[in-house]
């Protein structure tokens, strides 16, 4: 080898050292971790009002163990999640995910998070409950030859795919194998096998044992596949990022968390069926609280989209009309009963009257704001911020911002960081500073868990149809 090739090779191989490496550099200098993921009734949901999932709860443990913040976007299409994951849209797919050879060729998977086989989903005869269980028996296929001629649908762009046409060539006859519709989960597709719709449809074991729980005139029990590894995935050559997940990983999976996780939402069968029957599941239902209607008459007023009212809502009480905080604020919007006074509030508790007076704050709050910040969007933070920790504070911090060279209107890494500034003596005795002393911090973590929360619902939960509401995409940007 020439010397000149020898240099090359030795270059080439830095360069690619040093990309591998950068994800999780990259990640931890934006301070973000962006997980796509997969909206169903286990991986991630929201359910009265608060956001979970299996997935959810331990990528939200991966961040905080980076020491970064949270985004997370719902993916319908699994092909889709791979191109994104590949264009740099994401960081990582946070969904169950089977190792196969053909994934492996596209994605670097992270150590198995779980095992399962694939079993088909099939319908119990019409009179089931009158029959005995042999009689039943001959009724439904055990047999995974026994599919050949049948027609089985399946999850669009899934495992399920490749496995059904192996098992075609293992039995040595054509099944017949339908793609469904990407938007279709692994949940729709078991219920329409339960309401007659479709005969077959292939799941995970797990998966398929929880929706037996909801439709009890489906059969799970038949295996189609051997033991199969499910993980989450990351671009190819992120080596130390995966480095970095396969040891907090193989850490996790031997605590009693991941244990408590796992069986919250895979084990726990009381809770499953209460979910998937409850009208603020937002795989079924489709409400966030039983307060719906009176926070979209209200959010109205102010020109907000309902969704990040009921995100702010939740936020101060978890929708407990009897909250009451240390400090005494009360209510669904946890209102100083001197606020609540000042703006119409007789009856504490009453959620309409509470809500109503909530918003009536709100709106003299963005009128005030209307006369310094122009941008609509960028009002929307200044407004909560000053619903939390008070109007005079918010004004001092964008005093200080002015003065230190800042952008006054803009909240986030302008504003917001001279706000949290307002709990040191050098910036609180300021002289731009009329209010005094703040801890900001926590204004600035309400700001933004009601934002996030906000983007979660927004995916997750519909708008109302033909609402003339303003456009919120660009609210965390």
């Amino acid at each position: 080898m020439s010397t000149f090739s020898i240099l090359f090779t030795a270059l080439f191989g830095m360069v690619l050292s040093c990309s591998s490496g950068d994800k999780l550099n990259d990640i931890k200098k934006k301070g973000r971790l962006t997980a796509l993921t997969g909206y169903n009734a286990y991986s991630y949901f929201i359910y009265k009002g608060e956001p979970m999932g299996f997935e959810y709860d331990l990528v939200k443990k991966l961040a905080e163990h980076l020491g970064v913040s949270l985004d997370l976007i719902v993916v319908k299409d699994i092909k889709q999640m791979f191109d994104m994951l590949d264009r740099g849209k994401g960081d990582i797919i946070a969904f169950n995910l089977t190792i196969t050879k053909e994934r492996t060729q596209l994605v670097d998977f992270t150590n198995s998070i779980n095992t399962i086989k694939q079993v088909l989903v099939q319908r119990k005869p019409e009179n089931w409950r009158e029959m005995k269980l042999h009689e039943i028996e001959k009724e439904l296929i055990r047999d995974p030859a026994d599919l050949i001629g049948k027609t089985v649908v399946v999850r669009n762009n899934s495992s399920y795919i490749e496995r059904l046409k192996n098992l075609s060539e293992e039995v040595g006859g054509d099944i017949n194998i339908i793609e469904a519709e990407p938007e279709l989960t692994i949940e729709d597709l078991i219920t329409q096998v339960a309401d007659g719709e479709i005969d077959y449809t292939i799941s995970d074991n797990n998966i398929a044992e929880l929706n037996g729980i909801y439709h009890d005139n489906i059969d799970v029990n038949t295996e189609i596949s051997l033991s199969q590894r499910v993980a989450w995935a990351v671009e190819k050559s992120s080596d130390k990022f995966l480095e970095e997940i396969n040891g907090w990983l193989d850490s996790i999976k031997t605590t009693t968390d991941f244990a408590v996780i796992y069986n919250k939402y895979f084990k726990n069968r009381y809770s499953f069926k209460r979910r998937m029957t409850s009208d603020y599941f937002s795989n079924t239902g489709g409400g966030i609280s039983k307060y719906d209607d009176l926070i979209k008459k209200y959010s109205s007023t102010v020109g907000w989209d309902w969704r990040l009212g009921a995100s702010m809502i939740y936020q101060e009480s978890q929708f407990d009309p009897n909250a009451k905080s240390w400090a005494g604020a009360v209510g669904l919007m946890q209102l100083l009963p001197s606020t609540g006074k000042e703006y119409g509030l007789i009856n504490v508790s009453d959620p309409e009257q509470n809500i109503k007076a909530g918003f009536k704050y709100i709106s003299y709050l963005d009128e005030y704001w209307k006369k310094e910040i122009k941008d609509s969007l960028e009002r929307i933070k200044f407004d909560l911020a000053s619903y939390n920790i008070g109007l005079s504070h918010v004004v001092d911090a964008r005093n200080l911002a002015s003065k230190y060279g800042a952008n006054p209107d803009i909240w986030f890494d302008n504003v917001e960081y001279y706000l949290m500034l307002k709990s040191e003596a050098e910036y609180y005795s300021d002289s731009v500073v009329k209010a005094g002393y703040a801890h900001g911090e926590e204004a600035v973590n309400y700001v933004k868990e009601i934002l996030d929360r906000y983007e979660q619902y927004k995916q997750l939960i519909k708008s109302i149809k033909n609402q003339n509401m303003l456009s919120f995409n660009s609210l965390n940007q």
